[in-house]
């Protein structure tokens, strides 16, 4: 059984930082993009980062400069830092997998259960 588990996310002040963390199991995500979506109260669910199976990242406008996106392929994990958070920056964040053999993020196969970061101003 494939699972993707989230953790790490919490309440932070305007200008702190955030690490999320996601743990893949159920088989091995070598040849998968990885990435993280988010979804804010009232809006649709975005692509914030991803990641290739070769190392090739993505970033909203958004977040650029602020976020990292980072994978462990041995470990199965993939990890988002996030610096100089905003009030915006506040929703469900969900880890996703998508066998993309190379490629980008573009329709995920599997989800995670979602970790909430909120951001005070």
């Amino acid at each position: 059984q494939v699972q993707l588990v989230e953790s790490g996310g919490g309440l932070v002040q305007a200008g702190g930082s955030l690490r999320l963390s996601c743990a893949a199991s159920g088989r091995t995500f070598s040849s998968y993009a990885m990435g993280w979506y988010r979804q804010a109260p009232g809006k649709e669910r975005e692509l914030v980062a991803g990641i290739s199976s070769g190392g090739t990242t993505y970033y909203v406008e958004s977040v650029k400069g602020r976020f990292t996106i980072s994978r462990d392929k041995a470990k199965n994990t993939v990890a988002l830092q996030m610096n100089s958070l905003k009030p915006e920056d506040t929703a469900v964040y969900y880890c996703v997998a998508d066998q993309t053999y190379g490629g980008l993020i573009r329709r995920p196969d599997y989800w995670g259960q979602g970790t909430q970061v909120t951001v005070s101003s």
